[in-house]
């Protein structure tokens, strides 16, 4: 067992059994590791296998072969008890709970303490409080939730979970219905759980950007290839992003951290303000050019600020622009 490793996978293998009896494997021989305090992002374009992976660590299908530990104890070794009390799951399909206030709602979460009957005792009740309160609900604790937005609704859910009391959560794409606000406030929020209760987090997601800018670890799965792991920045600078999410017509751009469209071959030099620079670096890639060092060669643009940049052109002659719009213009003549 890694030091102070809440999850590890020694060569795992993820698929389906058919009705036919035979396996479908979608990934071999992962060895992974999660720790507390971390949030973990699972990335990997659509059919990757990111939640049979998430599914297969939650104990909801079992592996194929190899094994997995939790908190140094065989998964299958847990009742289902225990697993509640360990694990804390939020899946991504939408719930439906609507008849429920969030309070109750988040209330379940001290199922696995309250027994049989259900009845909340002062300590759950502050629990529960806490929980909602971390979460950032509280004020919509007496809300139903058919009158929460996606992003509220997501807030409950991590506040249900946060009311096992558990060291690990487990989330499959918790952003996959939020505005672009809700996600990153989902995401900030994650980070913070991690960072201040020092739970070990796990996330599937498409988010490309919030999962280079707030995610501890990346993992990142594609099939028929081994998983890459690693911190956001050895990843990228190693090339390993290039290389698992370029494709014809799109490639990964390490010095922004985004995928875009592939470079067309036409070159403009840019210098200047960086944000103006940047911008206006997005809009040339956009309009068919490159930016490219400054070169007398070809066209040229010193970006002094948004509302002063000046075009020269190899012949000697210059224009200023006022606006990225005018800009483009002015480059097109």
């Amino acid at each position: 067992m890694a030091d102070n490793a809440t999850i590890e996978t020694t060569n795992l293998s993820i698929g389906y059994v058919l009705k036919n009896g035979r396996r479908k494997k979608v990934h071999e021989q992962l060895d992974l590791v999660l720790h507390p305090g971390e949030v973990t992002c699972l990335l990997g374009l659509n059919g990757a296998g990111k939640s049979t992976l998430l599914r297969t660590l939650c104990g909801f299908q079992p592996p194929l072969a190899g094994s997995i530990r939790l908190m140094g104890k065989p998964l299958e070794e847990y009742s289902q008890h225990k697993f509640a009390l360990t694990v804390g799951v939020v899946l991504t399909e939408k719930m439906n709970a609507g008849g429920i206030t969030v309070y109750e709602l988040v209330s379940l979460g001290r199922h696995p303490y309250t027994g049989f009957f259900g009845q909340l005792k002062p300590h759950d009740k502050e629990i529960i409080s806490q929980s909602l309160e971390s979460a950032g609900i509280a004020h919509k604790a007496n809300n139903y939730v058919s009158e929460l937005s996606d992003g509220e609704r997501q807030k409950a859910m991590i506040a249900k979970a946060l009311a096992q009391q558990c060291p690990v959560i487990l989330l499959d794409e918790p952003t996959a219905f939020l505005d672009v606000t809700s996600r990153i406030e989902t995401m900030v929020l994650l980070h913070k759980l991690a960072t201040e209760q020092k739970k070990t987090i796990l996330l599937s997601t498409h988010d490309l950007d919030l999962a280079i800018q707030m995610g501890d670890c990346l993992w990142l799965q594609e099939k028929g290839r081994p998983m890459a792991c690693g911190t956001p920045e050895d990843l990228i600078l190693s090339g390993a992003f290039g290389t698992f999410f370029g494709k014809e017509g799109i490639i990964f751009d390490p010095s922004t951290g985004k995928l875009n469209v592939e470079a067309p071959t036409c070159p403009v030099g840019v210098e200047g303000d960086f944000q103006t620079s940047y911008w206006v670096g997005n809009a040339l890639v956009r309009n068919g050019y490159r930016p490219a060092p400054v070169n007398e060669k070809y066209v040229n643009i010193n970006c002094k600020s948004s509302d002063c940049m000046m075009i020269n052109w190899p012949d000697g002659m210059q224009k200023q622009a006022g606006s990225v719009a005018e800009l483009i213009n002015e480059i097109r003549k």
